[in-house]
């Protein structure tokens, strides 16, 4: 049988291209620090929140607050694929960062809209996705669309940059506080994402070396060779990054090989048939199938237009990948493995994946009520069950949506369960 596997060329798409600015509707003067109260709190702005405004925005609910560390819409998603030089997104163009069911313009007819501005490539792209088949999105359309949605949605009249400290409910109200607000809100949604997995305590004896760094921290511009830990998308653009700036690169896979495949996990599970394997809403799903369910498919892969690049590299020396290598210690001399060999380089990077962000630290634990990881959520509506008034978006509802959650496209289902039951209980008129 023919795979077709997709040329890197689509890897280098452009990034930072000036785009028509979006017409932004005239607004009074706001405040410096957010208003003290809200019916509702969205804390992020990213793709998932940005979702959530933009939803609760049809709704009618219109008395929200954004809050988020960057102060920017998807600002704090943008700074980590620019900090790993990614110009190209894995999710297709039907996984955009809108609304579900409504007239919006949606990411295809955005990127249509602004043709003059696409390469050759990246309409050849969207001419693939009109007919049904697999596309990449560019990063700099992904960005420019995610600014014209903020801003038809009136999400950034609503945005403040702020540090979150505490969530605390208590009875039929929730107070968010950070640094220099507090906001008495009505109800509260939580899309926190994601941050970076450690490495394991044992591989590092003392404190980290400077030689040794994270995917999401600068790399020394002098680095001639690099060492990248990892076997996800992020050590992937981490390796490409390097052998484009002409470093040679050891890449080490804890698994026998990489896994080069379309989406981060199985398609179904971006369907209402995946999503059930997860939903107990009508008939129990045991915790434990859940939790087996979500540790084989949420295996680390790469994108398939790495792998022509990879090969070709490999096998002219300037990538040497050291596959089913498990890693004993990292140090200033480089990492070990455990068959006792050494992998040196000028500076050694982790990309171990991420770890989903459940509210631990801003609720109170037994508010969150984690297990496994996880927080106890409601099922129908993704409120945490010990705070109804408290919601989770994006990987925190992993549990209950399957790992699409993580995903554009499960934002998107969180939304709408999340939205309707807010606009229901602020008493918002229906759809505009």
């Amino acid at each position: 049988m023919t795979r077709f596997v997709p040329h890197p060329r689509l890897l280098a798409s452009p990034r930072h291209r000036d785009w028509p600015a979006c017409p932004q509707p005239d607004v009074p003067a706001r405040p410096v620090v957010p208003p003290a109260s809200a019916d509702v709190v969205i804390v992020g702005a990213g793709p998932a929140g940005l979702a959530v405004a933009a939803a609760l925005w049809h709704l009618g609910v219109h008395d929200v607050v954004v809050l988020d560390r960057t102060g920017a819409p998807v600002g704090r998603f943008l700074d980590r694929v620019d900090r790993l030089d990614q110009r190209v997104l894995r999710s297709p163009y039907e996984h955009h960062p809108g609304v579900e069911g409504y007239r919006d313009c949606e990411l295809r007819d955005f990127a249509r809209l602004h043709w003059s501005l696409l390469t050759p490539v990246e309409r050849r792209e969207i001419r693939m996705s009109q007919a049904g088949h697999r596309s990449v999105v560019p990063v700099d359309v992904f960005a420019a669309y995610c600014l014209h949605t903020a801003v038809i949605h009136r999400v950034t009249e609503r945005l403040w940059p702020g540090e979150v400290t505490s969530v605390e409910p208590a009875g039929d109200r929730v107070t968010v506080a950070g640094n220099g607000f507090r906001v008495d809100a009505g109800q509260v949604v939580l899309c926190l994402g994601e941050e970076r997995r450690d490495a394991p305590p044992a591989w590092l004896a003392g404190d980290r070396p400077a030689e040794v760094g994270y995917w999401d921290e600068p790399v020394p511009e002098d680095t001639g060779r690099q060492v990248v830990v990892g076997a996800g998308l992020t050590a992937a653009h981490l390796v490409h990054g390097a052998l484009d700036r002409g470093a040679r690169v050891d890449w080490v896979l804890r698994a026998d090989s990489e896994r080069y495949q379309c989406s981060d996990v199985n398609a179904s599970f971006f369907r209402a048939e995946g999503r059930s394997r997860f939903d107990s809403r009508r008939a129990p799903v045991p915790w434990a199938d859940r939790l087996a369910l979500m540790s084989r498919e949420r295996r680390a892969s790469v994108m398939f237009e790495f792998q022509p690049l990879f090969r070709a590299t490999e096998a002219d020396g300037r990538l040497t990948v050291h596959r089913a290598s498990e890693v004993r210690a990292v140090h200033d001399k480089g990492v070990e493995l455990a068959d006792g060999m050494l992998v040196t380089g000028d500076h050694t990077v982790f990309a171990l994946g991420t770890v989903p962000q459940i509210g631990t630290g801003l609720l109170p634990d037994d508010v969150v009520g984690a297990r496994d990881g996880w927080p106890d959520l409601d099922e129908r509506t993704l409120a945490y069950r010990r705070a109804p008034r408290v919601f989770a978006a994006g990987a925190a509802a992993c549990m209950v949506l399957g790992p699409a959650a993580r995903n554009i496209d499960g934002h998107r289902v969180a939304t709408a369960r999340i939205a309707a039951t807010i606009a229901a209980t602020v008493g918002a008129a229906g759809h505009d």
